[in-house]
């Protein structure tokens, strides 16, 4: 593509360094590409290695100067309520309003390892109210609730235009709870169609019984995209790989959230692959082992994914629009892999994809 720059596509997003191993070093030119294609968004996912989301958000939002930036998802007890703040308020005026804050429940068997206690909903619902009245200037004495007690919390600002929360989750209770308060909803990667349109309803009611806009609340889906340029052996990392290490690490909402019948997991959890397990599967699984995968995990699983050629990937994108959602992130490649989906998406894109390029705002 050269240095050509396309049209901004602030419905499409990507997560930024998603691939095994993580090269923090690879992120400023990996964020001109995706500038350059149109992708609206970049995310981040944080993990206790070497990706701290403040870092890299602060890095993208330099970087790329027309890019949406979001964390999808740090986790509110990591840091200190202040700290937190500090981060969204810098991140907000550092990328002249580009910046949303997502914010997610995390994996219960890490904070169990970690010594973090388990994220309820009750903790986050007050975590963003403490986040928003920081952010307007306010001076909280004496905090005592749900995500702890706090003598003093004082920002010792006004944001003209605080960033927009966002939830991360597949979960019905947190999908209510997004409705009621959260500007923006990432959903997860590998939910069935069925189960998009049902998180969307579930986001849409639980916005209205609150008095909102349901349509202010704006939903991101996250789109596993794997086409054909990849020889079978990637190919199947990415697809097959990718979902089991979700099934690795959370399996109980991954089924529930689709409805998937718990023998066809127990199957799945007899293959080699999981038996000998030597960390996460998408990163360590032999060739043989991800064929394994492939003819044991159920075809309706990934039925839904985008795959094959670059143009039956842009008609998957634009079918996520036919479902409800008002984004897309395309899952699982880099911008530079990515670009012949985009180019594609763009003979088929609905003409009423008029959206800010922050990701959190609708």
């Amino acid at each position: 593509m050269g240095d050509t720059v396309t049209a901004l596509l602030p419905e499409l997003g990507y997560y930024a360094l998603s691939r095994h191993p993580v090269r923090p070093a690879e992120l400023v030119a990996e964020a001109g590409v995706a500038d350059r294609a149109g992708l609206g968004a970049a995310f981040v996912s944080e993990r206790f290695n070497v990706k701290d989301a403040a870092v890299l958000s602060g890095a993208l939002a330099a970087a790329a100067p027309r890019l949406g930036v979001a964390t999808a998802a740090t986790n509110h007890h990591t840091r200190h309520p202040l700290v937190t703040a500090t981060m969204g308020a810098t991140l907000s005026e550092l990328s002249e309003g580009r910046f949303a804050l997502g914010l997610g429940r995390g994996i219960t068997a890490q904070w169990q390892v970690l010594g973090l206690p388990t994220v309820t909903g009750a903790q986050l619902d007050e975590f963003v109210d403490v986040l928003r009245r920081l952010w307007r200037g306010e001076t909280i004495v004496g905090h005592d609730g749900a995500i702890g007690a706090y003598p003093v919390l004082h920002l010792g600002v006004d944001l003209a235009a605080p960033p927009p929360i966002l939830l991360t989750t597949m979960g019905s209770r947190t999908l209510e709870l997004a409705g009621r308060s959260a500007d923006a909803v990432v959903l997860h990667t590998f939910l069935s169609d069925e189960a998009v349109t049902a998180a969307v309803g579930t986001v849409r009611t639980a916005a209205e019984r609150a008095g909102r806009d349901p349509a202010a609340v704006r939903i991101w889906s996250v789109l596993a995209t794997v086409d054909d340029q990849h020889p079978e052996e990637e190919r199947l990392r990415r697809l097959y790989g990718r979902l089991a290490t979700y099934l690795q690490g959370y399996p109980d909402s991954v089924m529930r959230a689709n409805g998937w019948h718990t023998a066809d997991l127990d199957r799945v959890r007899a293959s080699t692959a999981f038996t000998g397990a030597r960390g996460a599967i998408d990163a360590t699984a032999t060739p043989a082992e991800l064929r394994e995968l492939a003819a044991t995990i159920p075809e309706a699983w990934v039925r839904d994914c985008a795959t094959g050629s670059a143009a039956a990937c842009a008609k998957a994108v634009a079918r996520q629009f036919t479902l409800g959602v008002d984004s897309v992130i395309l899952h699982g490649a880099t911008p530079t892999e990515l670009a012949p989906v985009v180019d594609a998406y763009r003979a088929v894109r609905p003409v009423d994809r008029d959206l800010p390029v922050n990701p959190g705002a609708s």
